[in-house]
């Protein structure tokens, strides 16, 4: 039975070789977080990290990522929603309707992990993610308060 290392777990699935990775971490694993969007890698609804980087669930092949590759899915980003950009996103109310957040998380989890001090720049090329809400400016401000949180000081500080 194939095997795929998620969130620090070897787990088994039955899906075909040629089934996208979203939908075996969403109907196999049980893991429905990771948001179908578009299904052709656009919208980044279904952003995961494989070894660190933001990858599109829903055009990698579940049987192209080795067992010994680590997927990190927006459950095991944190185990009790204490990631910085988890309470970022709450202390500045980021999201609207959502849906889109999960692959948003991901995308700047991946950018903070490779870079992080990011500018607007940096945001800008790595955060390439839709959101119907347009919540793109609050999606910024909360990539430098984690930021901020994550080298300077252990708690955030007040939105407000």
């Amino acid at each position: 039975m194939p095997t795929l290392n998620v969130n620090g777990l070897n787990r088994e699935h039955q899906a075909e070789a040629d089934t996208p990775l979203l939908w075996v971490l969403r109907e196999h694993l049980g893991l429905t977080g990771t948001k179908y969007g578009c299904g052709v890698a656009q919208c980044g609804s279904c952003t995961v990290m494989i070894d660190g980087a933001a990858v599109r669930s829903c055009a990698v092949q579940a049987s192209s990522v080795s067992p010994q590759q680590r997927i990190t899915t927006i459950e095991g980003l944190s185990a009790n929603g204490d990631h910085p950009l988890q309470k970022a996103w709450v202390a500045l109310d980021i999201p609207q309707c959502g849906y889109c957040q999960s692959g948003m998380l991901m995308a700047a989890a991946a950018l903070l992990r490779r870079t992080p001090k990011p500018s607007d720049a940096d945001i800008d090329a790595a955060i390439t993610n839709i959101c119907r809400c347009g919540t793109y400016n609050r999606v910024r401000a909360g990539i430098k308060m984690a930021s901020e949180a994550r080298t300077a000081t252990p708690t955030l500080p007040s939105a407000k």
